[in-house]
């Protein structure tokens, strides 16, 4: 074997390790990428849920606070 065959052999096994890793980390991101969808997912429900209850909480919060504006006015008429 000359000089050339086994810099060639070198070359290929640096290149194999090189493609087996790569695959590796191809791996290793797709299951980090579903992850995060499913934390992203999970935050987008979570939410939603809060403004659902701000809107509900503000049904019922705006009229409770007329209701006070207009028995404040009632108590200054009837002084």
């Amino acid at each position: 074997m000359d000089a050339m065959q086994i810099l060639v052999v070198i070359l290929s096994i640096f290149l194999a390790l090189f493609l087996l890793l790569a695959i590796i980390l191809v791996v290793l991101l797709i299951k980090v990428t579903r992850q995060i969808k499913k934390v992203t997912s999970t935050a987008q429900n979570a939410a939603e849920h809060m403004n659902d209850l701000a809107i509900n909480v503000s049904k019922f919060v705006s009229p409770a606070i007329i209701a006070k504006f207009v028995m404040k006015q009632f108590n200054k008429a009837k002084k």
